[in-house]
């Protein structure tokens, strides 16, 4: 049970933007610009790093969320979530996104754990300063996002199938309050 009183039986940050819509928006329009607008790094990618910090993080429905978009964004190679999720480092992802999924973490620990070298790996595997300014910018966004949910303890699915359909409509209509679009 939530520790305030939003609408019953909605997921997530869905039923808290329902609740103060006047903050939810600009949350909303934060999560579009960062994993649907323009990016260097592909929408799958994108959700794949919102989805591995908020694993991290232990945000499950910011993680089942999210790792069912871009299961949905991958198509075929929709497996490389679990794989991410099981193992960063032996997942069959390039090695300039493991690179990039290890500044993500570094962030979700703190902003400080990121290091020099840390950039220079990424750049050496052929990033740039876009990639690298939205992977920083996406972990620690869904590091707030995922305090959100949790800080407040909306509800979380525990069915798989919830999950897809949220990865497929985040996939179709993009982040929007809900009831628009």
């Amino acid at each position: 049970m939530a520790h305030i009183n939003v609408p019953e039986g909605v997921p997530g940050i869905r039923s808290l933007v329902m609740f103060r819509p006047e903050t939810g928006k600009h949350l909303y329009e934060l999560a579009q610009v960062l994993l649907r607008e323009d990016s260097p790094l592909c929408p799958a990618d994108r959700e794949l790093i919102a989805a591995y910090v908020s694993h991290r993080n232990h945000c499950m429905f910011c993680r089942n969320s999210h790792a069912a978009a871009a299961r949905c964004l991958y198509h075929e190679a929709a497996s490389v979530v679990d794989a991410v999720f099981l193992d960063m480092q032996e997942a069959p992802i390039s090695e300039k996104l493991k690179a990039l999924l290890n500044i993500a973490g570094k962030v979700q620990i703190s902003g400080k754990a990121v290091t020099a070298e840390d950039i220079e790996a990424a750049r050496q595997l052929g990033a740039g300063d876009r990639e690298i300014h939205d992977t920083v910018l996406i972990a620690a966004a869904f590091c707030m996002f995922n305090r959100y949910v949790d800080g407040l303890a909306s509800f979380t699915p525990t069915n798989a199938d919830d999950y897809a359909e949220m990865g497929r409509r985040m996939v179709e209509k993009g982040y929007v309050l809900p009831g628009e679009r």
